[in-house]
C-alpha cells in the first residue's frame, strides 16, 4: 500500500502563485511516475503534469509555461509550482502515483485532494 499526503492549496487572485506538495510513503517501487491531476466544477478529472522517476515530464497544454513540476526521488515527494494562476485553474488538485514492477504489474494511488481557488 502507498499513502499520498498533499498540501499547499488555497485561494489566490488571478496572476497569483501557489505551490502544491505531495509526499508518498509505503511500498514504493523504483519505477514510478508521480503527477498532479485536477477536477474543476462539473468537469472530468484531467492531467495537469507528471514526472517519472527518470525525470520524464509531461504537461497539459493549458499549463505549459506557467506550472513547473519537480520531484525528489530520495524523499518520494513531488511539487507543483503554479504561477500566473487563472480562474480556469480552479479545482480540486489530486496527487497520483503510478508504479509498476514485473511481479506486481501496474498499480496507482490517489491523494485526498487539495482545493485551489482562483478568484478576484
Amino acid at each position: 500500500q502507498v499513502q499520498l499526503v498533499e498540501s499547499g492549496g488555497g485561494s489566490v487572485q488571478p496572476g497569483g502563485s501557489l505551490r502544491l506538495s505531495c509526499a508518498a510513503s509505503g511500498d514504493i517501487f523504483t519505477s514510478n511516475t508521480m503527477g498532479w491531476y485536477r477536477q474543476g466544477p462539473g468537469a472530468e478529472r484531467e492531467l495537469v503534469a507528471t514526472v517519472s522517476n527518470r525525470n520524464r515530464i509531461t504537461y497539459a497544454d493549458s499549463v505549459k509555461g506557467r506550472f513547473t513540476i519537480s520531484r525528489d526521488n530520495g524523499k518520494n515527494t513531488v511539487a507543483l509550482q503554479m504561477n500566473n494562476l487563472q480562474p480556469e485553474d480552479t479545482g480540486a488538485y489530486y496527487c497520483k502515483l503510478t508504479q509498476s514492477r514485473l511481479s506486481d504489474g501496474t498499480t496507482y494511488y490517489w491523494g485526498q485532494g487539495t482545493q485551489v481557488t482562483v478568484s478576484s
